[in-house]
């Protein structure tokens, strides 16, 4: 746990200015091209699948997914901001992303990666924040974003007694069925401990309640407020993709918090974001 916490504390997002370079251009189009103003395009920078006026290239094409052109990419997709992205982190992420033998290529349309989107609803007469999370989901011959799980604190605050095993107050007792469940009146009575007569691995579907809120009208969308991307399609790296609104190169879509982890840390990483146990 030690270990988890030290790993949050890590991708914390931290905001500055900075700037960054591409190529032999300079001046004002250095800094136009430098910017990464799609997440599309960030995508294909990665890949090194557009030239760095931003023509695309296509598979067969001279340059197509360039070794050279990849690292110049690579080196300017970091917020150059976060002293927790480090030169040393920069290499190595580097360093492995362009591996000979086995290239890490990010794919849009693969799992792997998600959307965190906080949003302003209206809950009750309250403005108040909750958090959509959103992937892509192949349908037919195209593809389309879904809403995959939300994240609300009052919803959470209706289950606090989920994670506690040690209250044998509230049960139903194992020869109940002999009395026709006639004691279920007591775990009905008192429902804010509803919770301690689920079996032991409910967990609370988020997502069925935040539709039901919304149907009796208890809910109500107001606006987006920010944007973040969680990709853990690298191997041996989780990385969070932000957007920074500057006028320097260093703008746009931007690696804002990157971490080394095996797989069993990203799995932990993915409960920590999604909430998902």
């Amino acid at each position: 746990m030690r270990k988890l916490a030290w790993m949050f504390i890590l991708l914390l997002p931290v905001t500055c200015f900075a700037q960054g370079s591409i190529g032999s251009l300079t001046g004002d189009e250095s800094v136009f091209y430098a910017q990464t103003k799609q997440v599309n395009q960030f995508f294909l920078r990665f890949n090194g699948e557009e030239d760095v006026k931003g023509k695309r290239y296509n598979p067969g094409d001279a340059g197509y997914r360039d070794v050279k052109l990849r690292k110049k990419y690579l080196n300017i997709l970091f917020d150059n901001s976060n002293p927790a992205l480090t030169a040393d982190a920069k290499f190595v992420f580097i360093d492995e992303a362009l591996n000979k033998k086995v290239p890490a290529l990010l794919d849009f349309y693969s799992k792997g990666w998600f959307a965190e989107v906080t949003s302003s609803f209206m809950y009750k007469k309250e403005k108040v924040n909750i958090i959509l999370y959103l992937k892509i989901e192949k349908q037919l011959k195209g593809y389309k974003w879904v809403i995959s799980n939300v994240w609300f604190d009052t919803f959470n605050s209706w289950f606090t007694h989920l994670n506690d095993t040690t209250n044998l107050k509230y049960f139903i007792h194992p020869m109940s069925h002999e009395l026709d469940f006639m004691n279920l009146h007591k775990a009905f009575k008192e429902p804010e401990n509803l919770d301690y007569y689920f079996e032991r691995e409910y967990q609370p579907d988020m997502t069925g309640l935040f539709v039901m809120e919304m149907k009796t009208g208890n809910l109500s969308f107001v606006s987006v407020n920010n944007i973040k991307f969680h990709v853990f399609q690298v191997p041996n790296w989780y990385f969070e993709i932000s957007y920074f609104n500057r006028n320097d190169a260093n703008s746009g879509w931007l690696i804002s918090n990157m971490l080394r982890v095996n797989d069993k840390e990203k799995k932990e990483l993915l409960r920590h974001y999604t909430h998902i146990n």
